[in-house]
């Protein structure tokens, strides 16, 4: 594979990007309606908004994507970073792009002081679990959640 260049999303890049979150969303069986898509594309372009996007990119083909949110925390003093979604097309899966995301995203937090970088994963998604595994330290804790609306 090519050498892969991981790029912060810019106002031109909604074309290259939308496909991926679509396989995002087909992965995870979800359907995010289009008033959504547009108004999370408009916040990662956002400098006062916490949301933050980069596409991986090897030649002229983007192969894989990470959003990032940072909030603050009863925890701790620095605020904590979310990695909300990860994708990996699946014809570039199994060649580190993942990982190379994920570490950016490890980079980023350090250089903005937080004190930790943390994401959920669907419990069958064991392939990348077997990366997240050697990465990072599997929680203990359990999600719960309401749906609101």
């Amino acid at each position: 594979m090519k050498s892969i260049e991981i790029k912060a999303v810019d106002v031109s890049d909604f074309h290259v990007w939308l496909p991926l979150w679509k396989g995002y969303q087909r992965f995870y069986e979800v359907d995010i309606q289009e008033p959504v898509t547009r108004e999370t594309w408009a916040r990662f372009l956002d400098p006062i908004e916490p949301m933050h996007a980069v596409l991986a990119i090897a030649g002229n083909r983007a192969l894989g994507l990470v959003h990032w949110i940072y909030h603050r925390s009863t925890w701790t003093t620095g605020d904590d970073c979310y990695l909300q979604d990860l994708f990996v097309s699946d014809d570039a899966r199994g060649a580190g792009i993942g990982r190379a995301l994920i570490e950016h995203v490890y980079e980023d937090a350090r250089r903005r002081g937080s004190p930790r970088v943390y994401w959920q994963t669907h419990q069958s998604n064991h392939n990348a679990m077997q990366l997240y595994d050697r990465i990072a330290d599997r929680s203990p804790f359990v999600q719960y959640r309401k749906l609101l609306a």
